[in-house]
């Protein structure tokens, strides 16, 4: 079972985000706070559950948690100030938009820009350790992959329902057919082998 704190002093905020390697869409990003005495023996990190599972995993944290929020960060925003800042700019929206100030942040991965004199810590892997950050990965997850399927009815040819915007070979294929649309991140390159790399 995952655990429910890093400490036991401050108002914890888990973080994370979704849609970092994508070649279309909005980077998203989760703030998840639990009571410190929160458990849960099935959340875990979202590509760990199948869709349904995080569906419903998504309706119990919007009830259980003391306060979420979900932000995102737009192509157009990404292509100005890189992937990496945008993450993070969607982690800072989302802890914006807390009802609850959070006093330390949990961060999925190993690097984060701080937010104001809170204080945080980077955990590598953090959405298979902490149920805050299982959460945020969920929300972040859950409500870009919304997103990606209403956007998809009305941009079939590349696939979206599918892939999410995520750089399959058959969304590859259909923007050297069909060319770019205003969701897709112009500073990604197509054919660049290390978008892999960043799924």
């Amino acid at each position: 079972m995952l655990l429910s704190r890093y400490q036991d002093v401050f108002v914890e905020a888990g973080c994370d985000e979704a849609g970092r390697g994508c070649l279309a869409g909005p980077v998203f990003a989760a703030a998840v706070i639990f009571a410190g005495n929160f458990r849960h023996d099935i959340l875990n990190d979202s590509k760990q559950l199948s869709a349904s599972q995080r569906h419903a995993l998504r309706g119990m944290v919007e009830t259980e948690a003391l306060a979420f929020a979900v932000a995102s960060v737009s192509p157009q925003e990404i292509d100005r100030i890189n992937i990496h800042n945008a993450s993070y700019l969607a982690m800072h929206r989302a802890l914006d938009m807390l009802t609850l100030k959070a006093e330390f942040i949990l961060v999925d991965g190993n690097r984060f820009i701080p937010y104001h004199q809170v204080p945080h810590c980077c955990v590598v892997k953090g959405d298979g350790k902490y149920l805050s950050i299982a959460a945020a990965s969920i929300l972040a997850k859950t409500y870009r992959d919304e997103y990606m399927e209403n956007l998809a009815d009305e941009f079939p040819v590349y696939g979206w329902h599918q892939n999410k915007g995520y750089p399959t070979i058959q969304h590859r294929n259909a923007i050297l057919e069909h060319g770019l649309t205003p969701h897709h991140r112009r500073t990604f390159r197509v054919t660049d082998p290390q978008l892999k790399l960043l799924v």
